[in-house]
């Protein structure tokens, strides 16, 4: 039977009742409490905390300085009829806080990757499906949850509640409102609330947060009125923004994305 590895020299603090497959892999100074399960091929980066009744079930890589709250479930199979037993993976970076009974499934597909980034907080009972794709210093507000193959960019708040539809994407530095439902792609740096979702302004405050600049909030709340109040085409709406905006790093990335909008681009309400 295989050993249990333990890499390096500073022990990890594992329960007695902790039941720990012999393939996973346990860096330093990993705290794992009572009754919790790390799975076959796992890897639980240094400085890690696993709470209370923790499954890791399968397939999952995480970083350094997580903390994964009690009763939360990480790795198991994909709620997807398409799935059929292939290898995949959930991959989570460092310093994230995942708490209470949040869900994280497996994506669907050969060596494919569920992927949380870093310095992210999934408050109790959200959901993560398969495919879903989370950048970093994102909060995700208790009950929120997430349909396959979504994708959220870095910066993102999701209110409590809110639902997000099937390979939606939303945008670096959004904010969804709680209970809202967004089932089209939300445009950087904007607030979306509603059931349906429709957008209601620029994030200011979020913009605030992050030391924005003046000239580029302006910038922003140029393109905001081109893309949502001008009545012009998204085609065309791109196109003067890339003649009147001046190219900045938040500019050159929202043009990106809304080149790229798959599911359609969710609208401001009718005034």
């Amino acid at each position: 039977m295989m050993e249990l590895k333990i890499v390096e020299t500073l022990d990890p603090q594992i329960h007695p009742t902790a039941v720990i497959d012999p393939t996973a892999v346990i860096h330093k100074n990993v705290i794992i409490g009572p009754g919790a399960v790390i799975g076959p091929n796992c890897e639980i980066g240094e400085g890690t905390i696993i709470g209370p009744h923790v499954v890791i079930a399968k397939n999952v890589r995480m970083g350094r300085d997580n903390h994964i709250y009690s009763g939360a479930v990480i790795g198991e199979e994909p709620q997807d009829l398409k799935f059929k037993g292939e290898e995949s993976t959930v991959v989570i970076g460092d310093g994230n806080l995942i708490r209470e009974c949040v869900t994280i499934h497996r994506a669907t597909g050969e060596n494919c990757e569920t992927r949380i980034g870093s310095h992210t907080m999934l408050q109790a009972y959200v959901h993560i499906a398969h495919n879903c794709n989370i950048g970093d210093h994102v909060v995700m507000s208790g009950y929120s949850g997430l349909a396959g193959h979504v994708v959220i960019e870095d910066h993102v708040v999701v209110g409590g509640m809110a639902g997000i539809h099937q390979f939606v994407k939303v945008g670096d530095g959004a904010m969804v409102g709680g209970m809202s439902k967004i089932v089209q792609d939300i445009c950087p740096y904007v607030i979306a609330d509603g059931n349906p979702a429709h957008i209601v302004g620029l994030n200011s405050v979020g913009l605030a947060r992050r030391n924005i600049s003046p000239e580029v909030k302006s910038a922003l709340k140029k393109a905001y009125r081109l893309i949502f109040r001008s009545g012009l085409k998204l085609v065309d709406a791109i196109a003067e923004m890339e003649q009147e905006l001046p190219s900045t790093p938040e500019i050159e990335h929202l043009l990106r994305f809304l080149r790229n909008c798959d599911r359609g681009l969710c609208r401001a309400r009718e005034r």
